[in-house]
């Protein structure tokens, strides 16, 4: 009779026992357990034969799932792409508040955007016992990402734990996860008709990237604010650099050079307000001004948002209150319902950073040129 995977296992809805593994292993339940405590010595082959059947069949310890069942410690883990940034701060900061007001811990790594390393994190922290899992922000949706995430779901569901996706929609229907996120399409579109409002038609969309399933969103609600105002297809120019001040600051400067001090456009729409601050960097150093010669807006109204020169015309995402809804909403539903989706909405923040455009003939709309969709 053949003998359940690990992956297996966990789509059956069932924790793997250590007696698989000791079978996997052809070793005994002690052995097995001296291997995994850690705590006695073994020979190495032995070692490496225990430890390649827990990895193959994707093995819980005994005393982590415990924890998960109300013996141990409540832990949350929050796992962000990187700690530094502003966003992604904010909603570590609303799961933790929100933890420590059940009595929960909260647990924070970052994986630097590396698929392997989120993998080994959301092991270890179903090995330490951690009963919410959160994953937060936009990724590349591919099919190897689905694969990855529907494993997680099904993994820590057999194990007694939860997975959250935050800010990112769920990457196939049914598997045993909440989705908590915020409507970027919806934003997108109304700080686009708000510079559509101003005046503005040769807006310029700074930050997208390919497959991201925020900025995807964000890029069509800025296609779908054009085409409403009458303004044809090719009207929309996406420029594909990625999010980060640096990323922002790299794509404007050449814009801005290859346009010999004039540019085509008379506002931008920047992917997130890291990006806004790269932008309006590089137009002070061409020797521009926003918002006299360029419009500027962003999107998630960071903190310095507000204290950016001008001040930040943005769309504020509930950044906080998304950690804190992961949060409570998992606890709330305990049942692991797959498929609980719940929606947060934006709304946009006036500051200083759009006026009218100025007036003189408008040049033509670009025809290729720098990097458009």
């Amino acid at each position: 009779m053949g003998k359940n995977t690990g992956a297996e296992a966990a789509g059956q809805g069932r924790r793997v026992t250590i007696r698989e593994v000791a079978d996997r292993a052809g070793v005994s339940i002690a052995t097995v357990s001296r291997v995994l405590s850690g705590n006695y010595e073994t020979p190495a082959a032995t070692r490496a034969r225990v430890l390649r059947a827990a990895r193959e069949l994707d093995y819980v310890a005994n005393a982590h799932a415990r924890a998960l069942v109300g013996a141990g410690r409540k832990m949350v883990a929050v796992v962000v792409r990187q700690v530094t940034s502003p966003f992604y701060a904010q909603v570590a900061e609303g799961v933790e508040a929100e933890a420590a007001a059940h009595g929960w811990l909260c647990l924070v790594a970052a994986t630097g955007g590396d698929a392997q390393r989120e993998l080994e994190i959301v092991q270890l922290m179903r090995e330490e016992g951690a009963r919410l899992v959160v994953l937060v922000g936009g990724v590349v949706e591919d099919e190897a990402y689905r694969e990855r995430v529907a494993h997680y779901a099904q993994a820590l569901d057999a194990s007694g734990a939860r997975l959250v996706l935050c800010g990112r929609p769920a990457p196939v229907p049914d598997i045993p996860a909440l989705v908590v996120e915020f409507d970027n399409e919806a934003g997108a579109h109304a700080i686009t008709s708000h510079l559509l409002s101003a005046g503005h038609r040769r807006i310029l969309f700074v930050g997208a990237l390919p497959g991201n399933t925020a900025l995807d969103a964000r890029v069509a609600g800025y296609r779908a604010a054009l085409a409403e105002h009458g303004l044809p297809p090719e009207a929309a120019h996406v420029v594909d650099c990625g999010l980060g001040r640096s990323a922002g600051l790299r794509a404007m400067t050449a814009l801005l050079k290859e346009s010999g001090g004039a540019p085509d456009f008379t506002a931008v729409f920047a992917g997130d307000d890291m990006v806004a601050a790269g932008v309006l960097r590089a137009v002070a150093d061409a020797g521009l001004r926003v918002p006299e010669d360029i419009s500027v807006v962003g999107y998630n109204d960071i903190p310095l948002a507000e204290d950016f020169d001008p001040p930040l015309t943005t769309v504020r995402t509930p950044a906080e209150e998304l950690g804190r809804s992961a949060v409570r909403l998992a606890l709330r539903d305990p049942e692991h319902a797959a498929g609980t989706h719940h929606l947060l909405g934006t709304h946009i923040v006036v500051r200083d950073s759009v006026q009218p455009p100025p007036p003189g003939p408008a040049p033509a709309l670009p025809d290729g040129g720098s990097p458009t969709a």
